[in-house]
């Protein structure tokens, strides 16, 4: 299956003109490390480590828990959040939102204990409307870098990246756009050698930008329509080379991580998607469901060819690729299979539901959580699905979780004595 490769090297990053109907601003030219300390045991950024939602070969996660049994720790969350846990080196990293305390924060937690490390404020004051009942004021997940930490925060009606330490200390923070509320925000940054690459679709006109990651200048930015969006830009190789691409407003648009030169750009999504595109190497592949219904499959070389679509709702939780197979668990609790080179559906079996959490491949087998915190672990394969088994955790998650090191780290919300909170767990044999 394919892997996405980090450049690992010193690159030099210039500013370039914009091609395409992409409006391109001026960003410094800086020469920066591009160092990236992350490894295969960690989790350093949403989808993990290889961007494709699939942990590293040889992982053994548990394949049944309760709140009882498998139990390594288990650490209470303050306040309010659907991001995604970060995993790297000894540390685990979330954010969070209190309302009532006006804060947007991000919490370190000690990875073998779950004892917390430190709380850095990222915001105080100037929250904006959440948007609808599934949306928080910190849906975005911690990108790290081993070194640095980057997170995307809507406040005060624009949206920011901040840098912070290893350590919890800020560093830089910079605005993105101006951002006018529809649903929520919950984009993600992605990091490529030495920037890191942020978004923020909107009614308002939105952007997609990279900051370099050490001194926080803007390296390139491009202007988006004036539409609701919720995807994160997702680095992918495809086609031979390394891609940023971003799906949404109608569009399928391909950047080079470093220039922000525009490869390609083709009308190949839906005005409104969740998710975070993966590829099979030679297509990338769209779904999305306002205002209709699809999954399309994209040639990554530019040259504007869908090779197929369908009418299929999968609007939130990510699709995976697997030697080959595209596969999918639509938001109602339906398992997809097609070749992924064709369009052609193999199967569909219902599991439960309804999901907004993103289905993760580990140690061979799928493990998707619904919003009421069931998670079914099943195999699949181009033959069909086998259910291996269910397990219930909390109440209620919106969350994906991360799976490395042969641990799942999940957050849900129980009710304990009548009252409601969040919990990180870390699951383990």
């Amino acid at each position: 299956m394919p892997r996405v490769y980090m450049v690992l090297a010193v690159a030099l990053l210039f500013v370039v003109e914009s091609t395409g109907c992409a409006e391109q601003e001026s960003g410094t030219a800086v020469a920066t490390p591009a160092k990236i300390s992350v490894s295969e045991a960690d989790w350093p950024w949403w989808r993990g480590f290889q961007r494709n939602g699939i942990a590293p070969d040889g992982q053994s996660p548990p394949t049944t828990w309760s709140k009882d049994e498998n139990v390594i720790w288990k650490a209470p969350i303050p306040g309010r959040g659907h991001s995604s846990p970060t995993v790297v080196g000894d540390r685990v990293f979330i954010t969070t939102a209190d309302e009532e305390q006006q804060t947007q924060s991000v919490i370190c937690f000690d990875r073998e204990t779950g004892n917390q490390l430190w709380k850095t404020d990222v915001h105080t004051g100037g929250l904006t409307d959440k948007g609808n009942k599934k949306s928080t004021q910190a849906s975005s997940t911690v990108a790290c870098d081993g070194e640095r930490l980057f997170i995307n925060f809507l406040n005060n009606d624009a949206v920011y990246t901040t840098a912070l330490t290893i350590d919890g200390k800020k560093l830089w923070q910079k605005k993105v756009t101006d951002y006018v509320v529809h649903q929520g925000y919950g984009s993600s940054p992605a990091i490529y050698g030495s920037v890191v690459i942020v978004s923020a679709d909107n009614k308002g006109g939105g952007a997609i930008a990279a900051f370099d990651r050490e001194s926080g200048e803007l390296t390139w930015k491009h202007k988006r329509p004036s539409e609701p969006n919720y995807a994160s830009p997702i680095i992918l190789n495809v086609a031979g080379k390394d891609q940023v691409i971003f799906t949404g407003c109608d569009l399928v648009s391909s950047y080079d991580p470093l220039t922000g030169k525009q490869n390609w750009e083709v009308e190949g999504a839906t005005t409104e998607c969740v998710t975070s595109t993966p590829t099979d190497g030679n297509l990338v592949f769209s779904s999305g469901g306002y205002p209709k219904n699809h999954v399309s499959a994209i040639r990554g070389d530019g040259s504007g060819e869908i090779a197929w679509e369908n009418k299929t709702r999968v609007y939130v939780p990510s699709m995976l690729v697997i030697d080959g197979h595209l596969y999918a668990v639509s938001d109602k609790g339906i398992v997809y299979c097609w070749k992924s080179d064709s369009g052609e559906e193999l199967w569909k079996k219902r599991i439960g539901g309804p999901f907004t959490s993103t289905p993760v491949l580990a140690g061979g087998r799928l493990y998707a959580t619904t919003e009421d915190a069931t998670t079914y672990v099943v195999t699949v394969s181009p033959e069909g699905l086998e259910n291996v088994s269910k397990n219930q955790l909390g109440d209620e998650t919106y969350a994906t979780p991360a799976i490395c090191g042969n641990r799942i780290y999940m957050r849900v919300v129980e009710t304990v004595d009548g009252e409601r909170r969040e919990m990180l767990y870390c699951l383990g044999e």
